[in-house]
């Protein structure tokens, strides 16, 4: 251990933080449609549940080996388990490198409508086909796509250059609160559409026929996937928390920070979808496509489409920012890296990997088995290496490395921790087989 590592400055800074790392495009972009497609509130209520008993569990896992390892994922599993259970550091670290080489193009992406609502956007996208349009010569512009993805990496590696303090707990300490303002201002406007109240309805009613065994895997894989959870995020950020902080509270914050902004996102989406006519269910088009085309019809719609795409462009950064701190924390503790060469390297070798995710979406590059090499991408990480990640985290927390995680979330028996019985249960059992079905069900291609 480090005697100098560095340190979150604050306990809201850290809390901001990685409440930052979740939200994410799985908030903003993926929670509601899936809503949509699967019941609404009845699908809320489900997703809620799982989030308090899996995904509360798995991070508390991951802040526990973090901090008492006060290294990065790789090093922190190594030093915890032995080089036997070192494969799950570099599963988490994987992941995360691969994640970040497409995230950064579809952050691109938001921050390209954002500046492209200012300049003549909404007069282009007054159908649903002309949008499409829209978009489509969009990720075929090679030139502009990777203008926007260099963009992106080039800030994302300057926050993670200027330190855990100075860099990434500044940026979310500014970040997350404009985020909330944006999601308000936009959620104002959506619920006062007329007809928007059934778009309401949808949303706050549980309609529990509309869940089906679809739907409640869907719940599972959102709320694992939402929280950042299995990618080395939060053992990293965790190696950075000061002795003291009280490990269960720091969780319930950032959950509750988290799935307040993917529910509150439902509320921007949901008014405004039925207000115009829009299938809430329809998937990732309704993000770039339809709802472009909702806002092209709106009084100020340039404002509030702009409003909305800087809102995913915000909650795709405060992920991109902490993804690559997984893998400059890797170069400087394992490689024995400065802050600076890592972070140089790092972002110069995810950002040429996101080139071939750049291209396929435009066509530019053969499809993989019938997947551009972004979708394959996104599954090689989701699908496989996240869920094996989580699954092997929670049984080497609750079967052999159970008092050394006792011990740190207690502060050796100082600090109280009433349900450390059902949490140790949660990840010996309950966990495990929930995302060993993920794991499972998702291996189809």
């Amino acid at each position: 251990m480090s005697n100098d590592r560095e340190q979150f400055a604050s306990r809201i800074g850290f809390i901001l933080a990685a409440a930052g790392s979740a939200v994410g495009l799985g908030n903003i972009w993926r929670f509601p449609y899936i809503t949509g497609r699967y019941g609404g509130a009845a699908f809320v209520l489900f997703y809620l549940i799982v989030v308090a008993v899996i995904g509360m569990s798995l991070m508390l896992a991951e802040f526990a080996i973090g901090r008492s390892a006060r290294q990065d994922a790789v090093g922190s599993m190594r030093k915890l388990g032995g080089g036997a259970w070192t494969f799950v550091g570099w599963m988490g670290a994987f992941s995360a490198f691969v994640i970040l080489s497409y995230y950064a193009v579809i952050a691109g992406w938001a921050l390209a409508y954002t500046i492209k609502s200012f300049t003549g956007l909404m007069t282009l996208v007054t159908t649903g086909d002309a949008s499409g349009a829209v978009f489509s010569a969009f990720v075929s512009n090679v030139p502009q796509v990777l203008l926007y993805q260099a963009i992106v990496m080039a800030f994302c590696s300057y926050v993670v250059y200027m330190g855990i303090s100075g860099g990434i707990e500044r940026c979310c300490k500014v970040m997350l609160p404009s985020l909330f303002i944006l999601l308000l201002l936009l959620i104002v406007r959506s619920v006062t559409l007329p007809g928007s109240g059934a778009g309401l309805s949808f949303y706050i009613s549980p309609k529990l026929e509309n869940l089906t065994r679809e739907g409640m895997l869907a719940a599972i894989g959102q709320a694992f996937f939402s929280l950042s959870l299995a990618m080395g995020i939060m053992t990293v950020y965790g190696s950075y928390i000061p002795k003291g902080e009280y490990l269960p509270a720091s969780v319930r914050w950032v959950v509750l920070i988290d799935t307040s902004i993917a529910i509150l996102a439902g509320f921007v989406i949901f008014p405004a979808a039925f207000a115009f006519g829009i299938e809430p269910g329809t998937g990732v088009g309704l993000t770039f496509i339809t709802l472009p085309v909702a806002f092209s019809q709106m009084p100020l719609g340039s404002l509030f489409c702009a409003a909305f795409f800087l809102l995913l462009f915000i909650a795709a950064f405060t992920s991109a920012i902490s993804l690559l701190e997984v893998n400059v924390a890797y170069g400087i503790d394992q490689l024995g890296l400065t802050r600076k060469k890592s972070t140089m390297i790092m972002g110069a070798l995810i950002f040429l990997l996101g080139i071939p995710s750049a291209l396929s979406v435009g066509g530019h590059i053969p499809q993989i088995a019938g997947k551009d090499f972004l979708d394959v991408a996104d599954y090689i990480t989701n699908n496989i290496a996240m869920p094996l990640c989580g699954i092997l985290i929670t049984l080497f927390v609750g079967w052999f490395w159970t008092d050394g995680a006792k011990a740190e979330i207690t502060d050796n028996g100082s600090l109280a921790f009433p349900l450390y019985k059902l949490w140790l249960w949660i990840c010996r059992v309950i966990a495990p087989v929930a995302m060993a079905i993920i794991f499972i069900y998702g291996l189809k291609w």
